[in-house]
């Protein structure tokens, strides 16, 4: 009987997991095979667009310097979310304790997210240098505005009877904002978070192309932009696929333990994976 029951919550999850990964992959199939038909039906230079079996036999030839490439990027954009995630909360929190903070500091935050990186490199670059410390600033940059502007619309939208009460039992402001504040904003942060993710990652590869020139470490934001200039454009395609599966592996964490995180708060959890 456990075996069958074990066996049933198996197919349960693999039919789950199909209704999941099912479409996307079904995309990528139909994607790669027009990109196939394309360049094998029409004479396409191999500069403008590889074929497929080209771009592969890149990677698998080129798979160590991709590697590295790969994990600079990741523990930049992994350290840059991780910074935002900390520092937004903290801003955030700040944000709750006094109208007067929020309004004065709000528009600067909103800086964050408009200011073009661009404009602002090479103030970091004679602040900072070179290299992954100021990669990694541009990193928070781009990701620090999503969880600052989720979190504190979460905290602030509590309803006010519910303060009203913790407050008639006298319970301090610490407490209203970890005990009351905090648990109904974790949807938005983690909505902020999800957010976050990905912009992470943009911001570590443009990093990298402003800030991020080294001759012993390269990331892949410097790999694409040296294969571009040097017109290797199977070696491009390479790098690109690999920074977007790094995109995807890090929202895909994200949005897991996030959902985890929700449906212990709530009463219904996030079904966005199951549809």
């Amino acid at each position: 009987m456990s075996s069958f029951r074990s066996n049933r919550s198996l197919s349960k999850w693999i039919f789950r997991g199909a209704q999941w990964a099912g479409p996307p992959v079904l995309l990528f199939i139909v994607i790669v095979g027009l990109w196939f038909a394309a360049t094998h039906l029409r004479e396409i230079p191999r500069y403008l667009l590889p074929k497929p079996e080209q771009v592969v036999a890149v990677a698998w030839t080129q798979k160590a310097m991709l590697a590295g490439a790969l994990w600079l990027t990741a523990q930049e954009a992994l350290c840059g979310f991780g910074l935002s995630l900390i520092i937004g909360v903290v801003i955030a929190f700040a944000f709750t304790q006094s109208i007067f903070i929020r309004r004065s500091c709000y528009p600067y935050a909103i800086f964050l997210q408009t200011v073009p990186i661009v404009a602002i490199a090479p103030l970091i670059i004679t602040w900072f240098g070179n290299g992954f410390q100021s990669i990694l600033l541009v990193s928070i940059i781009l990701s620090l505005f999503p969880i600052i502007t989720n979190t504190t619309t979460g905290l602030i939208s509590v309803d006010s009877n519910l303060v009203n009460l913790f407050r008639l039992y006298n319970a301090g402001r610490w407490q209203i904002l970890l005990k009351l504040r905090f648990p109904h904003a974790l949807p938005y942060l983690i909505t902020g978070a999800k957010i976050s993710s990905g912009l992470s990652v943009i911001g570590a590869i443009v990093g990298e192309f402003l800030v991020g020139y080294s001759q012993t470490e390269i990331g892949l934001g410097y790999l694409i932009l040296q294969s571009s200039a040097q017109l290797k454009t199977a070696q491009l395609f390479a790098a690109v696929i690999a920074s977007a599966v790094l995109g995807i592996a890090i929202f895909g964490t994200v949005n897991t333990l996030g959902n985890h995180l929700i449906a212990n708060w709530t009463d219904t959890p996030d079904d966005s994976l199951k549809r």
